[in-house]
């Protein structure tokens, strides 16, 4: 004899089959369906870019804290060298590496200049004529996959005149880079006018507290001091990138509305 117990107690075990059933049908819908892919942002460039070791600390690239920036929607990949021109990141291969993994709708921040004017870095120098066939060659490539290039202009160095005046760091090359950005029609980022104007900003004295300056004693990578007018520490690397990311808002990139909102001040 079935009691109204034991009919309650079946239709409670037909309920909770059905919610595990349920529940299994909406875990198997939910990996059935296509994940949207992240935008990945690959950064190509030199030191001023790259991502460091812990034995170089406290030196920093701007990648390092660029990459914190931006919402869950976004990766970006890091592929920038030291010591790496237009020339050497293509005949080193770093350029084919990027080329294989870049997809459709992907970002190229491309910046170099540092060492493709230095005449004495054999393997690396490019004349200008050069310098801008290799950019255009980058933007051109990055083109044919469907991803979008951007091109930055070299970083400035820290160099100042006896009046206090910031110097030009390399014009010739950051002119280069913004005639292959008026000409092939890619969006600029002129890191080196920017740079140059918040180094006045801060000043002779003051802006060595963006760079890897060093006392004797005060870091145990560099027991003897460190004096260095070209590679950033966290704070100027920290600045350096706020600056491409306020220029990629004002290009009015797609990528902007994937860079996190501030967080709210507490009072």
């Amino acid at each position: 004899m079935v009691t109204k117990k034991m009919a309650r107690s079946d239709r409670g075990r037909e309920g909770l089959n059905w919610s595990f059933l349920a529940a299994g049908l909406l875990l198997l819908m939910a990996f059935a369906l296509p994940q949207k892919r992240r935008i990945k942002v690959w950064l190509v460039g030199d030191s001023t870019m790259a991502d460091k070791e812990v034995k170089a600390y406290p030196e920093t690239g701007w990648g390092m804290p660029f990459e914190t920036f931006f919402d869950s929607t976004v990766v970006v990949d890091n592929r920038a060298r030291n010591g790496r021109s237009t020339k050497s990141f293509i005949a080193e291969g770093l350029w084919a590496g990027v080329l294989d993994g870049l997809q459709d709708g992907d970002y190229v921040l491309i910046q170099f200049g540092h060492n493709d004017e230095g005449k004495e870095k054999l393997g690396r120098y490019t004349t200008p004529e050069e310098f801008k066939a290799n950019l255009t060659r980058y933007v051109t490539e990055t083109r044919n996959k469907k991803a979008f290039p951007v091109l930055i202009t070299p970083v400035a160095r820290r160099t100042f005149d006896s009046s206090g005046q910031i110097k030009e760091s390399h014009p010739v090359y950051a002119d280069a880079v913004r005639e292959v950005a008026a000409q092939a029609k890619v969006p600029l980022i002129d890191l080196d006018e920017k740079s140059k104007a918040l180094l006045q900003q801060f000043g002779p004295v003051n802006s060595k507290w963006l760079f890897n300056y060093l006392d004797p004693g005060e870091h145990p990578n560099y027991p003897d001091g460190h004096k260095d007018d070209t590679h950033f520490d966290e704070l100027g690397a920290r600045k350096m990138a706020e600056i491409v990311l306020a220029e990629i808002k004002a290009l009015h990139l797609e990528l902007a509305g994937h860079i996190r909102p501030p967080l709210p001040v507490k009072k």
